[in-house]
């Protein structure tokens, strides 16, 4: 495992409005999943390597610094740039010892991963969620494993993150769905996002958040690119010709399927929309958690 310097990882986010985060904390850098579409593969963040995880040496003292220095608590957020549940974290258990510290100085925690390993540390999640809120965000882009497969090789497929979405709703823990992104051509058929929606909401899912679309941009493009022409030959060109240089590709259907998305929520009684899910998981634990209202 390789090894990088850092002077400080649990870092105040310049907003709140992304799922009321208050704080931003990566232990990895780089991940193995290896999905196609990754925008920290982006030149703007100096990761030359994405592909090869490597971990900040002293993680762990940092993070019990850093956490001992703030002056006020709030929700530490993981999983922005790397899953915190990679391979590696088996046997490391580096994110599991973050988790512990976060609940020993009394902060919330908000993770995204793809990764049934955050299974192993559900007791951590519920002592955390004693005192403060804690949000599970799993991400899933398509139903059917076989295409899971295909846009992300590496990781566990759809069926399995939602397995263990499951066991974690089952404990009372707030847990939902990312929903994105939803490639163009690829995953933005409305039975693709309807049969998503049915499969969180059966999960135990609170909510599911979604972005029709995904970011293209200087190298995370040309790897995309290469991917198409692996895993769907002929697609490149029609991607080329549709959004040419954009960094934001909507899909084109974004309004059909936004229709059938919000419907299919409210119909499950699941939340979608941003500020209803901050207020519905930071519910009970005061005002000091509402920032963003």
């Amino acid at each position: 495992m390789q090894t990088i310097p850092a002077k400080t990882i649990v870092t105040r986010t310049k907003d709140t409005s992304w799922f009321g985060l208050d704080y931003n904390m990566n232990i990895y850098r780089g991940c193995c999943h290896g999905c196609i579409y990754c925008d920290s593969r982006s030149e703007c963040y100096h990761n030359d390597d994405f592909d090869t995880v490597k971990v900040k040496e002293n993680a762990l003292q940092i993070i019990r610094d850093d956490l001992r220095r703030k002056v006020k608590t709030g929700v530490v957020g993981t999983g922005s740039m790397s899953d915190p549940y990679n391979p590696f974290e088996r046997e490391l258990e580096l994110t599991r010892h973050a988790l512990e510290l976060c609940d020993a100085f009394g902060f919330g925690v908000g993770i995204a991963t793809k990764s049934p390993l955050i299974l192993r540390d559900r007791d951590v999640l519920l002592d955390i969620r004693s005192h403060s809120p804690v949000l599970i965000k799993m991400t899933a882009t398509a139903a059917d494993d076989a295409l899971c497969r295909k846009v992300e090789p590496n990781v566990a497929p759809t069926s399995e993150r939602l397995q263990a979405l499951a066991a974690l709703a089952s404990e009372g823990l707030f847990c939902g769905v990312l929903l994105m992104p939803v490639l163009p051509f690829i995953e933005d058929s409305e039975e693709n996002v309807r049969a998503l929606v049915r499969l969180a909401q059966e999960s135990g899912a609170r909510f599911v958040y979604p972005a029709f679309g995904v970011t293209l941009r200087d190298r995370q493009r040309q790897h995309f690119y290469r991917q198409l022409d692996l895993r769907f030959p002929g697609l490149r060109a029609r991607y080329e010709r549709v959004f040419r240089e954009r960094y934001e590709c909507r899909t084109p259907n974004f309004r059909q399927l936004w229709r059938a998305f919000s419907e299919e929520c409210e119909a499950r009684g699941l939340l979608y929309r941003m500020s209803d899910i901050v207020r519905a998981y930071k519910a009970g634990y005061g005002n000091s958690q509402l920032s963003l209202f």
